[in-house]
């Protein structure tokens, strides 16, 4: 990361550039992703008080963390844990409204189309007797991710999802806040599993 140093009472020595550096050694791990980035350093003291005010410019945004303490490497500790946290809640603003919303969609269609049912999936089991005849296959297994953010539910409702076909619901419970599966039995009753 460039630095630009700005300061009226006090020179940018090599050794004030090494500390700066080194705390801004995680943060421009985030920043610099789509190249190399400037970091405006502005150090003024006013009545034995050192205030930083460190400016980085990330996705159009100008992020300004800002630090006040009588020890200059405090002052400047405080201003970049300022910009780590800037720097993150973008981060995550811009990665939730950029992500394809279309290559979710076709990940979930696919999941449904290569799901199998627990029947046909299942390997058959050798018999005591015999060997097994060095053919090495694993059983094949399937992961069907479902919404993670869904808000729990009670027995009925899980009941009432399990309208639509399904043969398990995997929920939260909210009366005890515990996972549960729910599965349909052969013969129409069902089966609740609590951990």
């Amino acid at each position: 990361m460039k630095l630009i140093y700005t300061g009226k009472t006090k020179e940018f020595t090599p050794e004030l550039e090494k500390k700066v550096t080194g705390k801004l050694a995680k943060l421009s791990k985030f920043i610099e992703q789509r190249g190399e980035r400037e970091a405006h350093i502005v150090h003024q003291i006013e009545r034995r008080l050192h205030k930083v005010v460190i400016e980085v410019k990330f996705y159009d945004h100008m992020l300004i963390g800002e630090g006040a303490d009588a020890e200059l490497d405090t002052a400047l500790c405080e201003a970049v844990d300022k910009l780590e946290i800037q720097t993150v809640k973008l981060r995550n603003r811009w990665r939730d409204t950029h992500r394809d919303a279309k290559g979710v969609r076709l990940a979930k269609e696919a999941s449904e189309d290569n799901f199998v049912p627990a029947e046909e999936a299942a390997p058959q089991k050798p018999l005591r007797g015999s060997k097994n005849n060095g053919s090495g296959s694993k059983p094949k297994v399937f992961h069907i991710d479902y919404e993670e953010d869904r808000k729990p539910m009670t027995l009925d409702e899980a009941m009432l999802e399990m309208e639509g076909g399904q043969p398990y619901v995997v929920y939260r419970d909210a009366a005890r806040g515990c996972l549960s599966v729910l599965v349909r039995r052969a013969d129409g009753n069902y089966d609740l599993i609590e951990s």
